[in-house]
């Protein structure tokens, strides 16, 4: 070979197949690392493809997001017979590797029209694109089409260039399609990024079925360790239903099972990954029906009180459950946890710390929710839940219709809102003019990924729900969502029930009870805030420590003539609950309001620090 022929080779990049490879291989105990591997060596500035003649050389300019869009079109229409080609018109048009063209990609050849009698070549050409592509878009374009060619000869492949970080998520939508475990090794190794659970992840990507079971059991299922995505895929990636089958009476694994399904459905990530969840009414049966293995622990009624509550009026109504069985696995539980043995727990557990306590109380106040049946059958269901305290989930506002939780159902990109906003400002009333409201709101903000509203409006002795307002994706996927008809209620029962929810306070605890009445009080005398120059903001029980009402407010000279100097600070209030009746609480705090300050015991929490400054106010310390 020449020195020129051999400084050609050398620039040459190789295959990001054989690179990623090359990486595991060359990784510490062969286990990719945490986000995977960066793809630091850029192989788009390798040698490229040259224009074919008469082609034009690529653009410079960034193009817009419908020319990128319409660029890719062009690429792949027709499908090229040979990765080259693609490699070429990529590089001509312009497709380079950046987040917006790697989704355009996907979108378009998901798109993409195939014939019965194309998909051979397209399968072809997908394989070599994978196999031997040196660039992320060409790689990717491979990706997609095995999302919808695939076979199990691919997984190997997609394994490997999973790892990648600017490949994970077509590698892992490919292995989805074809084998779920795979595609949850894949994920886990990417996104479980916890000391905590780097065991389990090891385990999993070494298939070592023992290990698996002693790290699943030993790890935990606390918020901060486990999104509803987290737990979906460990799941998978364990193959929880053989696992349980395996070992039918390993309690320890049957709680932890049942931990996983209560994750999976918390309503303040996304329960789209429990609906998604192809096993789950397996794992249901097998820990519905084994339940009464498990010893009556605090833990374990907690565990299986919120499955209960789930299947009642959660995520879990909305699985595919052949006629009848839900209920009857519902009535199981309730026959359980109405024991002796169980239903004395909350009673007789009295010790322990703070956290403990929190969830015997919680058990008192919900033990009977998910069993209660209306007496009256309708098309609106209101409960409110307040779900386990160390699940850490906001109270939310559930709202049934024809016995299907609308959130979910319709939105699922956050939970259904609070019933301070819904119920208590009487939200959902039906009106002489039609009223829109908004039902939930992304977790993320609307202005990031949307909210659920629909317009309430009375028809005569009828009420009306109409004009439904939602994202047209639901999450994660390019699938439409689906499209919620008008509903229409007998006005009578329509009234009665929104009455029956706004009275209901059964879900409620002290501390929640001493905000709703502050609120209230606040609301009758806005002058106990405005004569500090002080404006209501929100009022609630704390997030961290329930037993403790919030109440935060605005402040800025002027505010309270409607005239604010400035930009606003932001206080927050902290009140312990002090064991007198929420209504004493509620009455000291309106009373402080009205004589002293409350910038003087309150704690600045928000604005901004040279307006802290500027006001004479002490900035928070940032842990």
């Amino acid at each position: 070979m020449s020195a020129q022929e051999e400084r050609g080779a050398l620039t040459l990049s190789p295959a990001l197949y054989d690179y990623a490879l090359h990486l595991l291989q060359e990784s510490p105990d062969g286990i990719p690392p945490r986000r995977g591997f960066p793809l630091s060596r850029q192989p788009e500035r390798g040698v490229s493809p040259q224009p074919e003649p008469g082609e034009s050389p690529p653009s410079l300019e960034e193009p817009s997001p419908e020319e990128s869009q319409a660029a890719i079109r062009e690429a792949l229409n027709p499908l090229p017979d040979d990765p080259a080609t693609l490699h070429r018109r990529f590089t001509r048009l312009g497709i380079r590797d950046s987040a917006m063209h790697l989704m355009l990609i996907q979108a378009a050849v998901a798109g993409l029209p195939l014939s019965a009698g194309q998909q051979d070549a397209a399968r072809s050409l997908a394989r070599q694109l994978t196999r031997t592509g040196t660039t992320v878009p060409a790689v990717t374009a491979g990706l997609a089409l095995l999302t919808r060619l695939g076979t199990s000869e691919d997984i190997p492949y997609l394994s490997v260039l999973g790892l990648l970080r600017r490949l994970t998520r077509p590698a892992v939508d490919a292995l989805d399609a074809l084998a779920p475990q795979s595609a949850a090794v894949v994920w886990l190794s990417f996104h479980a990024r916890r000391d905590e659970l780097r065991p389990l992840v090891r385990a999993l990507w070494k298939s070592e079925q023992a290990a698996v079971r002693e790290e699943l059991v030993a790890s935990s299922t606390e918020p901060r360790l486990l999104s509803t995505a987290v737990a979906r895929r460990i799941a998978e990636a364990a193959r929880l239903p053989d696992l349980l089958g395996r070992c039918p009476s390993d309690t320890a694994l049957l709680a932890r099972a049942g931990g996983l399904l209560v994750r999976m459905g918390h309503s303040r990530d996304a329960p789209t990954d429990l609906l998604a969840y192809g096993d789950a009414l397996t794992v249901y049966e097998s820990v519905v029906t084994r339940a009464g293995l498990l010893p009556p622990t605090l833990d374990n009624h907690a565990t299986l009180l919120s499955l209960a509550v789930d299947l009642s009026s959660g995520p879990g109504v909305l699985l595919e459950w052949p006629p009848g069985r839900r209920m009857t696995l519902l009535d199981s539980l309730e026959r359980l946890l109405t024991e002796p043995r169980w239903a004395s727990l909350p009673e007789t557990e009295t010790t322990g710390g703070t956290e403990h306590q929190l969830r015997a109380r919680w058990i008192r106040r919900t033990g009977r929710q998910p069993f209660r049946h209306p007496t009256q059958p309708g098309r609106l269901r209101i409960e409110v839940v307040a779900s386990d305290p160390a699940g850490r989930a906001p109270v939310e506002t559930r709202i049934l219709l024809d016995g299907r939780p609308v959130v979910p159902a319709f939105f699922d990109r956050g939970p259904a809102h609070s019933p301070e906003y819904l119920l208590d400002e009487g939200r959902l009333r039906a009106g002489p003019e039609p009223n829109e409201v908004q039902l939930a709101e992304a977790s993320c903000t609307e202005g990031c990924c949307g909210a659920l509203y629909v317009t309430i409006r009375r028809d005569g002795d009828q009420v009306v729900w109409e004009n439904w307002q939602r994202p047209l994706t639901m999450p994660g996927s390019r699938a439409p969502a689906p499209e919620p008809t008008a509903y229409r209620f007998d006005a009578a029962a329509y009234d009665a029930e929104i009455a029956r929810a706004e009275t209901d306070r059964s879900w409620s605890w002290p501390a929640r009870t001493t905000a709703r009445l502050i609120k209230a009080g606040l609301l009758e005398r806005p002058d106990l805030l405005s004569r500090w120059d002080a404006k209501r903001g929100w009022i609630s029980s704390d997030f961290d420590d329930p037993d403790s009402t919030v109440v935060t407010f605005l402040y800025a000279p002027g505010l309270g003539s409607g005239k604010p100097d400035g930009t606003s600070l932001q206080f927050r209030w902290v009140i312990p609950d002090d064991g007198t009746p929420p209504e004493a609480q509620a009455a000291a705090a309106l009373n402080r309001l009205a004589e002293e300050d409350p910038k003087t015991y309150g704690q600045v929490c928000g604005g901004s620090l040279e307006r802290a400054e500027a006001l004479g106010f002490s900035w928070p310390e940032r842990n």
